[in-house]
């Protein structure tokens, strides 16, 4: 029993972490009908039925269609690496981190396993993390906390864009000068470009769940109400093919609870709001960025904001706070999780190469802030 539950700790060492920290929480403020304020329900609620999507598109292989038809492109390990790299960048201002991350993740990890490429999956995974989460707060709707801070700000999209454009742009420079480490060459198995042909049934499952990721997008950008949406991709995918409830990963949900959980009962101890009123005055980019640190940065722009009304320099705090340890941004979790999961092995390296690159970033970006 107790090797079951050391392995248990050892394989999900952020959900303990977290379920510790939420029960600790529970001692000083005792349950009650407020806790069922602290959940973020959108969140969760998108966040599983991408991860239903996503289990079908691995289903049906379509990050091995999609790693051959990038292969088929470029022979260099620059190249390839580029374009996981950047899709993440980019694509995060539209659709955001967490779901970028949960797109290509799974793609990079394949893509390289495919081209014996598999000694920079750390670095690439990593700077795919990092691009995600900078390159999503470009857009208002590229994150929840630029979602929310936007609104309390009253700030114009031109305005929201000229705040964070120049840390968004030294951001990609500093993608583009990392990239420079990894190793040159060639990709040592270029892929067989070979035409597969997908059954009838296929080719419908994959309409079906093409047609499904669209609506979980438009319900990120609130677009379409979230929760009919989660109800309909959950009954869709019911009768597509119910086996893919069971390939989901509830721990990473279950981590996301036990957070909201923490971080609800630290905002009704109010020896620590005092505190942190005092902290906030003129000071709110190293209060975001530090609280960051500890809660994460979505967690922080709801805590914070009631402590001050400088919201552009809570944004950019909450922004940059998102770079540092692995629970600065939650969407961060997502691509830690997928590395444990597959490549257990790589756990340890991964988070130890995410920590030491995260806090460079993190400390270039204040500096450019400040200068």
């Amino acid at each position: 029993m107790r090797q079951k539950i050391v392995a248990f700790i050892k394989k999900e060492t952020v959900l303990t972490a977290a379920a510790v920290l939420a029960l600790l929480s529970m001692l000083v403020i005792v349950p009650d009908r407020e806790y069922g304020d602290y959940l973020d329900y959108r969140t969760l609620g998108l966040l599983f039925s991408l991860m239903l999507v996503m289990a079908g598109f691995r289903e049906l292989g379509v990050f091995e269609k999609l790693g051959n038809f990038l292969l088929s492109k470029t022979d260099s390990i620059k190249g390839v690496s580029a374009v996981l790299i950047f899709l993440c960048f980019f694509t995060s201002m539209l659709i955001t981190n967490d779901v970028a991350l949960l797109t290509f993740v799974p793609l990079a990890m394949i893509v390289l396993e495919m081209a014996q490429c598999e000694e920079i999956l750390i670095p690439v995974v990593v700077m795919q993390t990092i691009a995600a989460n900078l390159g999503s707060m470009l857009l208002p709707f590229g994150n929840p906390q630029n979602l929310y801070l936007y609104g309390l700000s009253g700030l114009t999209i031109m305005e929201f864009v000229k705040l964070l454009f120049p840390l968004g742009a030294v951001s990609f420079g500093l993608l583009l000068l990392h990239l420079q480490f990894l190793p040159k060459g060639k990709i040592r198995c270029k892929s067989e470009e070979k035409k597969e042909i997908l059954h009838k049934k296929e080719k419908a499952m994959l309409l079906i769940l093409t047609f499904a990721f669209l609506l979980c997008v438009l319900a990120v950008a609130r677009v379409l109400p979230w929760l009919w949406v989660v109800l309909l991709v959950a009954v869709v995918v019911f009768f597509l093919k119910k086996s893919l409830f069971l390939k989901l990963d509830y721990s990473l949900l279950l981590t996301f609870v036990f957070f909201f959980i923490f971080i609800g009962n630290l905002g009704r101890i109010s020896q620590f709001s005092e505190i942190l009123r005092r902290i906030m005055k003129d000071n709110e980019v190293i209060t975001a960025v530090l609280a960051s640190q500890c809660i994460s940065n979505v967690p922080a722009a709801l805590l914070l904001s009631g402590f001050t009304d400088n919201y552009s320099e809570l944004l950019v705090g909450c922004n940059i706070g998102g770079l540092g340890t692995l629970i600065a941004s939650m969407a961060s979790l997502i691509s830690y999780k997928q590395v444990s999961e597959q490549k257990p092995e790589k756990k340890s390296r991964y988070f130890v190469y995410f920590t030491v690159a995260n806090l460079l970033y993190l400390g270039i970006l204040l500096a450019v802030y400040y200068l």
